[in-house]
């Protein structure tokens, strides 16, 4: 189950409440990790995955992610990317990631305009990928979401390329798999990647999915597709 001297770096930003909680999950899945702040402008050289955690960077005032594009790290951030790095960002991180352009769409206000919390079940839509390839595709995990702003919007060529490049991971549904649309995203959509399958984006929260004693384990195997690429 573990791979030893797997380097997990995670970004932290003033407002980012989640960077301990997705130390804690990748450590327990036997990573060495660090926890990087946001002025900095490189990031470790050892670094085989790059996490960019939850919270709201910046109050997410403008919107959310928008000031964090900015960030002196991001430059590190776009050049490890591009050089193939693999990129995680988690909530507040998949706003930061189509803000800066390295995932396509865009996070807007929810459709009922209220905070969401709560577990909520996704289908697996395409696992070819890193990150959900422990996971068989059509397969239905449960997973905590607490977003105000996660209705995903991509427009009609946008989401054309999207299926065409199995590019969308997770879709919300029901126990059985069916849609059950919590935000008014379009299609249902919880979870994208890049056409090079590098970077990785999803509204729910893997890493408060760890341990049944919490409600879920399924965050599990999501993660653990890193540990081994």
């Amino acid at each position: 189950m573990q791979k030893p001297n797997i380097k997990v770096t995670i970004l932290q930003f003033p407002g980012t409440n989640c960077e301990y909680d997705t130390q804690h999950a990748f450590e327990e899945l036997g990573a060495t990790t660090e926890i990087i702040w946001h002025k900095s402008e490189s990031l470790p050289k050892d670094t085989n995955l790059l996490v960019i955690a939850g919270g709201f960077s910046y109050g997410d005032y403008l919107r959310s992610g928008a000031i964090a594009k900015f960030a002196p790290v991001m430059k590190a951030v776009t050049h490890y990317a591009s050089e193939g790095g693999k990129v995680l960002g988690i909530c507040n991180g998949f706003q930061v990631l189509t803000e800066a352009g390295l995932l396509p769409g865009a996070l807007k206000r929810n459709e009922s305009l209220h905070f969401i919390s709560k577990h909520h079940h996704l289908r697996v839509v395409n696992n070819d990928n890193v990150f959900l390839e422990k996971l068989a595709n059509d397969s239905v995990i449960h997973i905590p979401i607490a977003h105000h702003d996660g209705n995903y919007f991509i427009d009609q060529k946008g989401l054309k390329e999207l299926k065409n490049n199995n590019q969308i991971l997770l879709k919300y549904t029901d126990k059985n798999g069916e849609i059950q649309n919590p935000n008014g995203s379009v299609e249902s959509i919880a979870g994208v990647c890049n056409k090079e399958k590098n970077i990785f984006g999803l509204m729910p929260h893997p890493e408060r999915a760890m341990e049944t004693l919490l409600g879920s384990n399924d965050g599990v195997k999501m993660l653990q597709g890193f540990m081994e690429a």
